[in-house]
């Protein structure tokens, strides 16, 4: 197979050649930007799209990731603020009498602070198995992607980094023809803020018509950590520039050196609470608005992006915070407190006062649930459903009232040597699946050469991945005919249907169904979210 040279509306691009698990061999075409570098005036603006240009552009490397600390292996600051580029991997190009192939985009996880397309962690030798073009995108993260200013001549509102994804999104319409993607068929999918990202552009008017299914893995705009309304001005406080105003934040902002930004907000956030500070915001109305009314709000009155979708969770997210605490002890993460308070634990979208009755009543219902009886025995139950379940089951009950296509929920609770997570922070110990372990069943991870993939691993890591790309190729994982045995059954009006991918396949039916009933009784007791469950 030879370097591939690819014709696209921006110029041509070479790629190189890929193997897969099997040892089929694959087009990669790495780097490829996608805008133009948000750099100078266009820092912390929507993006604009990238210049043409002129020759053959070698795709072969993989460009920056965004600016970040390598939390988990070296803690150095890797990455740049040139990092609008997108990976597109596929097995053949297109030929006159060749069909064109279901795409699936990739939007990767961490915080939106953390996280790239590499390679290295988001290998693409798993998916190349099946018949499928796969796109995998950078966007900003941090500040550089989701500052938020007020004052609307200064032309910042927020959410930089969305707006990000819909220009790569707008790129594959544009463009993965020419790598014999079907631009009428593309997938979005991710996992955890990747996956609310995934929900955010279901939500937004500005990805409409730019994805055809959706699959958010472990994240919904829902969980109390994707939508923030942080008072940038503790930021610009805590930087002691003396910014008392929002025009002069930009230019002290938009002068400094990167790096000089970057380390000022890794500082700052090491001392704030975990999660919420750097986020989706609700814009006010503007010309590159992505999102400007409550996502809630969005849902129930149906005018969304509707699509199939499949969502979902894993056996024991909260297992995450075990390694975060061990890191935030070392000043390598966020503040995370080993002793719960739990008024952290009353949603801020219920819109209440600290401390007010109201939410002293939520924390007892809280602290009887979660530390009485046998919930006690399971002392990350809480931070599971508070930060993930809670919210995706409220996102699929609601939207199921309002979507017509049909959408598929999982729990993942499949226990191999891929689960990365375990593996990398000795985890083995403690039941169930970690936060993002389900992304090694899609995705090689280069920085664990060692792990023993057995058969057990290869006939879970088959199955996820045949449930995956059904989704993208028809639009239903279990297809009539599928050697899955097993049909996955949608949720309806009235069964929250749950297929468990274990070692084995199971359809249930209503999972977490005390833990839904708590939180339908404390969501209740404010009008902000009487609708929520």
């Amino acid at each position: 197979m030879a370097s591939p040279v690819v014709a696209i509306s921006e110029g041509q691009v070479r790629g190189c050649v890929g193997t897969d698990i099997d040892g089929g061999q694959f087009h990669s075409f790495l780097g490829i930007p996608y805008a133009k570098p948000p750099v100078g005036e266009l820092r912390f603006k929507a993006p604009q799209p990238v210049e043409p240009w002129s020759g053959i552009k070698e795709t072969v490397k993989v460009g920056d990731a965004c600016i970040q600390r390598d939390m988990l292996f070296t803690g150095a600051i890797i990455g740049s603020e040139d990092c609008l580029h997108l990976n597109v991997f596929t097995r053949t190009l297109p030929q006159e009498d060749s069909t064109l192939k279901p795409v699936m985009v990739w939007i990767h996880g961490g915080g939106l602070i953390q996280g790239s397309n590499d390679i290295k962690t988001s290998g693409p030798e798993y998916i190349m198995t099946e018949d499928v073009v796969l796109v995998t995108i950078n966007y900003r993260l941090g500040y550089l992607g989701f500052l938020r200013l007020k004052d609307p001549s200064l032309e910042v509102p927020g959410n930089a980094g969305l707006k990000d994804q819909v220009l790569a999104l707008k790129w594959v319409q544009r463009n993965i023809k020419q790598f014999n993607g079907d631009p009428n068929n593309v997938t979005i999918f991710g996992e955890s803020a990747g996956g609310a990202c995934v929900h955010s552009h279901i939500l937004s008017p500005a990805s409409k018509g730019l994805f055809h299914k959706a699959i958010p893995q472990s994240g919904s705009v829902l969980n109390p950590w994707a939508l923030t309304n942080h008072n940038t001005f503790e930021f610009f406080d805590f930087m002691e520039k003396g910014i008392k105003d929002e025009k002069t934040a930009l230019e002290v902002l938009r002068n400094m050196p990167v790096n000089e930004l970057f380390d000022y907000q890794d500082r700052f956030l090491l001392v704030q609470p975990p999660l919420g500070v750097i986020g989706l915001v609700i814009e006010e109305p503007n010309p590159t608005a992505f999102l400007t009314k409550d996502p809630m709000e969005v849902i129930i009155s149906g005018e969304y992006n509707k699509v199939p979708m499949i969502w979902g969770y894993t056996s024991n997210e909260g297992m995450l915070f075990v390694p975060l605490q061990e890191m935030s002890k070392k000043g390598k993460a966020f503040k995370v407190d080993e002793q719960l308070n739990l008024e952290d634990f009353v949603p801020p979208n219920m819109k209440l006062e600290r401390g007010c009755s109201t939410s002293q009543e939520i924390c007892k219902k809280i602290a009887d649930f979660y530390f009485k009886g046998e919930n006690a025995m399971n002392k990350l139950l809480l931070i599971s459903d508070y930060y993930f379940v809670i919210g995706i089951l409220a996102s699929i009950i609601n939207h199921a009232r309002t979507c017509h296509y049909p959408i598929f929920l999982y729990r993942m609770s499949c226990e191999t040597n891929l689960n990365a997570s375990r593996v990398l922070f000795k985890l083995q110990d403690i039941p169930g699946v970690c936060h993002g372990d389900d992304v090694g069943y899609l995705f090689k991870n280069s920085f664990f050469p060692d792990v023993e993939i057995g058969e057990i691993e290869m006939v879970c890591l088959r199955r996820f991945l045949k449930l995956w790309t059904n989704f993208a190729k028809y639009g239903n994982p279990t297809p009539e005919k599928n050697d899955l045995n097993i049909q996955w059954k949608p949720v309806d009006g009235e069964h929250v249907n749950i297929l468990d991918i274990g070692k084995e396949l199971v359809m249930e039916t209503n999972p977490e169904d005390e833990s839904v009933r708590l939180w339908k009784d404390i969501y209740q007791m404010s009008p902000a979210t009487a609708n929520y469950l």
